[in-house]
């Protein structure tokens, strides 16, 4: 059985923790501290909790004024740069930011009121461990200030800076409070973009991607405008409109699909599907088959996707686009395919037994639905 993620917050981590807060604050009792910490609802505390927990329990040991908390913190993560798995990690992609991300939660949790002291740290916590749910209370309390700031950071030297400048004021950041006026709005985000949509670092313009998909769920115009300006200016740029077009491409957007050369379905079709299980039992896989048919007299580039219907609690049925290829098919070719749609259980989706629908979609047009049954 797979290690529950809350548990990344063990003892290895505890014991290197606490070496660095012994170093860092006078007379620092590490009995007192695990015992505060490893309390008696501690293996009912699930991850957010654990990691507010630990933040909270620190604030105890730190100095009460925050800007002198604040400066342990930082040299507290000088402590741990030394420690051997600071020095296995450190090149990494966030190095220790799972485990270190209570460092930035003390921020968000005590600093919303300082906001020179916060802002500053945060530019330093974040080279260290990501600030990018942080920022975002921030953003919500100082709009004009924040941006103005993340405006700046696009501009910085290290590039776990410049991602933060994206990351954290994407409009709807997964697992994070969303961000109303630039969901609304999200002109103060494209001059932020703008800096970085070519950045050197591959991480950070894949951020880009994402807050652009985030900007195309509420205003897809903005998206489609930018991914025309933005479109062959080099091979990063070009990756980045189309990864952060991915939802407009699934929502069948006529305007993105003509932007990247997909607009056309003539003499395009569908034969011979079949679905292979119409019985599907839970823990097990839908499969079905078709053959695709190009009748053009030139090879055609098709975004071939399949629209899956899941049975919800209230017996309504709710669409999911899943993508097959995005490729040239041969002139006048005949292409069989068979697909495979797992319904194994997990956390993150809850399967409703009865009738559920599956579709071809080609270029954004759809085909008509097939049953299949969903059963124990």
């Amino acid at each position: 059985m797979a290690e529950l993620f809350k548990n990344i917050w063990n003892e290895l981590f505890f014991d290197e923790f606490t070496k660095a807060l012994k170093c860092t604050i006078d007379n620092f009792d590490e009995h007192l501290f695990l015992s505060q910490i490893i309390d008696d609802e501690w293996e009912n505390k699930e991850f957010s909790q654990r990691g507010t927990h630990i933040s909270a329990t620190m604030k105890c040991f730190l100095p009460a004024d925050y800007k002198d908390a604040i400066a342990k913190i930082l040299e507290l993560i000088n402590h741990v740069k030394e420690t051997p798995h600071w020095t296995s990690v450190k090149d990494t992609q966030f190095g220790l930011s799972l485990e270190y991300s209570i460092l930035a939660e003390f921020v968000e949790l005590y600093g919303l009121d300082d906001y020179e002291t916060s802002v500053s740290a945060i530019e330093e916590i974040t080279q260290f461990t990501s600030c990018e749910f942080t920022v975002r209370p921030f953003i919500i309390k100082y709009p004009d200030e924040m941006m103005k700031q993340m405006l700046a950071w696009s501009k910085h030297k290290h590039w776990s800076v410049r991602r933060l400048a994206s990351e954290g004021c994407r409009p709807r950041l997964p697992w994070s409070m969303a961000l109303p006026n630039l969901k609304k709005d999200p002109a103060p985000i494209i001059p932020i973009l703008e800096n970085l949509k070519n950045d050197t670092s591959e991480i950070v313009r894949k951020s880009v991607a994402n807050n652009l998909n985030d900007i195309a769920k509420d205003n897809p115009q903005t998206v489609i405008d930018l991914a025309r300006k933005w479109q062959g200016e080099s091979k990063n740029t070009d990756w980045v409109i189309k990864h952060g077009c991915r939802t407009l491409l699934k929502q069948g957007n006529q305007e993105a699909f003509e932007l990247f050369g997909l607009n056309t379905v003539k003499n395009i079709s569908i034969q011979d599907f079949q679905i292979l299980t119409p019985r599907v039992n839970i823990g097990k896989s839908l499969e079905f088959s078709f053959k695709l048919l190009n009748d053009n007299k030139e090879k055609v580039r098709i975004r071939l996707e399949y629209g899956l219907y899941y049975q919800k609690a209230n017996g309504s049925l709710s669409k999911k686009v899943c993508k097959i290829s995005e490729k040239e098919y041969a002139a006048n070719s005949i292409t069989p395919i068979t697909r495979k749609q797992s319904f194994r259980v997990i956390t993150t989706r809850v399967f409703h037994l009865g009738a559920h629908q599956v579709s071809v979609i080609i270029n954004g047009n759809e085909s008509e639905k097939h049953d299949f049954e969903l059963v124990e």
